[in-house]
């Protein structure tokens, strides 16, 4: 049996998002720095040479850091790889939104209150 579906018919509407990028991210903590909230999930750990993952990490104000702003943008606890080697992901919850950082260094989400 050989099924034809009419393409007219077919309506089809996916989901695009804008790709975030290091600017992106750069752009939203100048933007919200006083407002910004940081959880750690994971950080590295040399003694285990991986990633040390936290358990029942929860959001906290984040801090200024001042030494290696390249790689923290500011932000105490935040660790950026830099290189292409960061990968990020928009996160929205009913009370936080915002960036979730992976790389090799760690695993961290910052956001703004709704």
């Amino acid at each position: 049996m050989i099924y034809q579906t009419n393409n007219n018919n077919l309506k089809l509407k996916t989901m695009t998002t804008k790709k975030i990028t290091m600017a992106s991210v750069k752009s939203f903590v100048k933007k919200n720095f006083n407002g910004l909230y940081i959880k750690l999930d994971g950080s590295f750990d040399g003694m285990i040479d991986g990633i040390d993952w936290k358990k029942d990490s929860q959001f906290v104000k984040a801090d200024l850091d001042t030494q290696h702003y390249e790689h923290t943008l500011g932000i105490k606890g935040a660790w950026f790889v830099g290189r292409s080697n960061d990968f990020f992901t928009k996160i929205e919850n009913e009370s936080f939104e915002g960036i979730k950082v992976s790389n090799s260094c760690g695993y961290f989400t910052i956001a703004i209150k709704k």
